[in-house]
């Protein structure tokens, strides 16, 4: 199987995510995933759109506000590749913010190409950024 990538601006369904997470909110920008959604993040392994969303609140709420920055996206229809930066700002304003850049795989349900049925991506190391 051959796959053909396209650079194009980032989707809104993609930008209204990462601002859910970015403005702590959790809300509408989630339902860009199928309800039995897959997310393996590093070592996460989040099964259900209610679970991908719970799971990342918890996290940020460990103590710093996120700020997501498109640098690359490309569109292979069913897959969908991102590339970025992520600002990540601690609450304890004694401690530096860190960039580490960001590898996203969203795969797209097959019965419905506007949700992502399985979400691989990989974040950090914290300490080169």
């Amino acid at each position: 199987m051959q796959v053909m990538f396209t650079r194009r601006e980032p989707p809104q369904w993609l930008l209204d995510m990462w601002k859910e997470i970015d403005d702590k909110t959790f809300g509408k920008g989630f339902d860009c995933f199928a309800e039995d959604a897959v997310c393996n993040l590093g070592v996460a392994d989040w099964k259900g759109r209610e679970a991908i969303r719970a799971n990342l609140k918890a996290f940020i709420d460990t103590g710093f506000t996120a700020l997501h920055h498109v640098t690359e996206y490309w569109d292979a229809g069913s897959l969908k590749v991102f590339c970025g930066i992520v600002d990540m700002t601690p609450d304890d304003r004694s401690a530096a913010t860190v960039h580490p850049t960001m590898t996203h795989f969203f795969y797209m349900d097959e019965k419905d190409d506007t949700k992502v049925r399985r979400w691989v991506g990989a974040v950090g190391p914290v300490a080169f950024g």
